[in-house]
């Protein structure tokens, strides 16, 4: 026996559905360090700091975002 089930919500629904934290404010001031970073207002050694704290990517994926910071400063 196969059953579907459709539901039709919004993302907001769903995480609220489902008992998910809300992690906007969390997207915002992650969002907003890298704008600054960018801007040169925040030391780049901190947002790697930062980065390596919250995402575990390894060497590589540092240098990838080591790499994308560089370029947009140019």
């Amino acid at each position: 026996m196969k059953i579907n089930v459709e539901v039709d919500c919004t993302p907001e629904e769903a995480r609220r559905f489902m008992g998910l934290p809300d992690m906007a404010p969390v997207h915002e001031k992650y969002l907003a360090m890298l704008t600054n970073s960018m801007d040169g207002s925040v030391a780049p050694e901190m947002m790697e700091t930062v980065m390596r704290s919250w995402m575990p990517m390894g060497d590589a994926g540092m240098a990838m975002w080591r790499q994308m910071f560089d370029t947009a400063k140019k």
